[in-house]
């Protein structure tokens, strides 16, 4: 209520305590709801705002009936501060959206869903470089699409062009980094998909032809580098190798150029084990050759050294077949089958080895020598077909099997003739055997049979002549060995005996010669014994010149005797030297009694001569030591390492270096003075 709405004639002593429809009809006031019960003016205005112009009953009742609902609602809402606080909230968050829409920007256009044939420059400007922002080709190139229509009279047009710029370049950097990255087609594709009537288009064929030039000369590079793998030049493969750190591409740099090297490194080490084959190979060995053919087919396919190593197996299993050969020529057939069979199948050579087999079982059979096997190895190299490249070999061994088996069918008869063993049973078996042409296969064999049962004809016939002579040389006088020679000279050159007959005669004559040649050596060491040696050596000269049985024995007793003319030589020549008393006369003496033999009688008197000049050598050291020590050192070396003054001298030497050379003696280290208490506290 109102000031206005309060009567004159109001006071607060006639005022009662309201009653609660009063009350509620206030608080409907308060609330915006017109109260009863006041002044007449308060009724007109009343009156006056009801715009239904209800009477006051009416108006009563509608009173009435809000206060009922406003009974009704919860005690919360009953409250003015809930009402202020609405009023408060409702109208605020209505201004603050108002404001938001205000302030809020345009959103940006949709450019996917833009028809652009009706969009503007700007908007076209706008989503091309939206779409270049995402910096990948397909949007660059969506972006250089958009803004290249644009008219060359288009007041954008200078800022599209920079923009055409810039982006094609961008394509062309990520072009790059496909080529980088060692994709050359997919770099060159990219870059061609920049429109050529883009000003920038002319970098296009530019940037393509560089990266073009620059794979080219690295594939050059890294093909160089795989021939010098294949002709296993490793240095050279290496040093191309570097190369490609200097290519400008980092593919080539980095991910070839390791790949490279581990090739290098892998065919390097491929390359040593083909080296290792190729010398087990060389050896000759079947062993070595076997372990050399599992060696080159270790090579790995992808090796550079493959094609190489498959080159070598056909050689190394060509080997093993020329050792077969070899030891089937040397009739070891058993040994030679067993080397081809080992061969293994991936050589080339399966039908030489099986060639090989065949005809050599067919030799192998021949080699038994008797008849059956001659006719099994005929029966085996029949079996071999025309078409084969040894059939005209075999051929020719079956012809020359078939005369072999009448060389062995007559060799067997004369081999039986000679069991017998009498002159004339062998002489029987040598007309059989003669029998056998000399181009026969067995000819040779069927000689070798005559000369062995001649030379036992010949034993038999000449035998007796060397057992008498044996038996008349067993008295070993002059005349039973003359007796001797002549009987067993009777043994003609070239007969079986005359070897051993010979060697008889020789042994009779040396005896012959000792027993006429003793009584003279013996008169030279007689001579010698008694001291007169050139005497001795006179009388033995004539036997060691001779050339007889005596001579060797004569000629060392002529040495040792000259041995001994020299010793008293140099023995005399060296006291004689010795007496002269110089150190230098003295080491001259002692290196010509040094000259004297040890066997000789007189080395004794050398060695007591030599200590006695050594000890005077020494005491000569010892006087210039007076005077001079290092002439004294110079002469106490010159004393012999054998002498009995040697370990004097050097034991004095020792004692006049260390004069000349004293050893500095240790400075004695001073204790530090300590201050005195006392003096301290003063």
């Amino acid at each position: 209520m109102t000031e206005r709405d309060i009567p004159d004639s109001w006071s607060p002593a006639r005022a009662r305590k309201p009653d609660k429809t009063i009350e509620s009809s206030q608080e409907t006031h308060a609330f915006g709801i017109p109260a009863t019960g006041s002044n007449s003016k308060s009724v007109k205005r009343q009156t006056k705002n009801n715009p239904e112009g209800l009477p006051l009953d009416s108006l009563s009742e509608a009173t009435i009936s809000l206060n009922q609902i406003y009974q009704k609602l919860p005690r919360w809402m009953q409250s003015w501060v809930f009402w202020l606080i609405m009023l408060t909230l409702i109208p605020g968050s209505i201004g603050f959206l108002a404001v938001a829409m205000l302030l809020k920007l345009p959103s940006a256009p949709n450019c996917p869903t833009i028809f652009w044939p009706l969009a503007s420059s700007q908007m076209r400007l706008h989503c091309a470089q939206l779409a270049a922002s995402k910096q990948t080709v397909a949007d660059l190139l969506q972006a250089i699409n958009l803004v290249k229509q644009l008219p060359t009279d288009h007041p954008l047009r200078g800022e599209a062009d920079r923009f055409l710029e810039k982006w094609s370049k961008d394509v062309l950097v990520l072009a790059d980094e496909s080529f980088q990255a060692g994709r050359l087609d997919e770099a060159i594709a990219t870059a061609r998909k920049i429109p050529n009537d883009v000003p920038a288009y002319k970098l296009v064929e530019e940037q393509v032809t560089k990266w073009q030039s620059i794979w080219s000369k690295a594939e050059d590079i890294y093909k160089e580098a795989e021939e010098e793998l294949r002709q296993q030049h490793w240095q050279s493969a290496f040093m191309l190798s570097s190369r490609l750190l200097r290519v400008d591409n980092k593919y080539w740099a980095s991910t070839k150029y390791d790949q490279l090297n581990r090739l290098i490194a892998s065919a390097r080490e491929d390359g040593e084990k083909l080296a290792k084959a190729k010398s087990l190979a060389d050896s000759g060995v079947v062993d070595n050759l076997l372990q050399a053919l599992k060696i080159a087919e270790s090579i790995n396919q992808e090796s550079y050294v493959y094609q190489k190593a498959q080159e070598l197996i056909p050689v190394f299993g060509r080997k093993m077949l020329e050792l077969a050969q070899k030891k089937l020529d040397q009739r070891d057939a058993d040994t030679a089958l067993k080397i081809v069979k080992q061969i293994p199948p991936n050589t080339g050579l399966q039908t030489e080895i099986d060639d090989f087999i065949s005809l050599g079982e067919a030799q192998r059979s021949a080699w038994i020598g008797t008849i059956p096997g001659l006719e099994t190895a005929i029966s085996q190299a029949q079996q071999i077909d025309s078409s084969r490249t040894i059939f005209n070999k075999a051929q020719a061994l079956i012809a020359r099997w078939q005369l072999e088996i009448e060389d062995v069918a007559r060799l067997e008869k004369a081999r039986a003739l000679a069991s017998q063993g009498t002159i004339g049973d062998l002489a029987a078996a040598i007309s059989q055997a003669q029998q056998i042409p000399s181009v026969n296969p067995r000819a040779s064999e069927a000689r070798q049979e005559v000369n062995r049962w001649q030379a036992q004809v010949e034993t038999i016939q000449d035998r007796p002549f060397l057992d008498r002579a044996e038996q008349i040389a067993l008295l070993e006088d002059t005349n039973s060995l003359q007796a001797a020679i002549a009987e067993a000279s009777q043994i003609r050159n070239g007969r079986a005996l005359y070897p051993e007959a010979r060697r008889r005669i020789r042994t009779w004559t040396a005896k012959i010669q000792r027993i006429q040649d003793q009584p003279y050596l013996d008169q030279a060491r007689e001579l010698a014994q008694s001291g007169n040696l050139p005497a001795a050596i006179n009388a033995a000269q004539q036997i060691a010149s001779s050339g007889r049985a005596l001579a060797g024995e004569a000629q060392a007793a002529i040495d040792d005797w000259q041995g001994q003319i020299q010793a008293r030589e140099n023995w005399k020549r060296a006291r004689e030297v010795a007496l002269a008393g110089t150190p230098e006369a003295l080491v001259e003496a002692m290196q010509l009694a040094n000259q004297v033999p040890r066997r000789s009688i007189l080395r004794l008197d050398a060695n007591v001569g030599i200590d006695q000049w050594s000890q005077q050598l020494l005491d000569i050291a010892r006087l210039q030591s007076q005077s001079d020590v290092v002439k004294a050192i110079e002469t106490a070396n010159l004393v012999p390492r054998r002498s009995a003054a040697y370990s004097a001298a050097q034991d004095q030497i020792r004692a006049w270096r260390q004069f000349l050379n004293p050893v500095p003696a240790p400075t004695p280290e001073i204790p530090e003075v300590q201050p005195s208490p006392t003096t301290t506290g003063q």
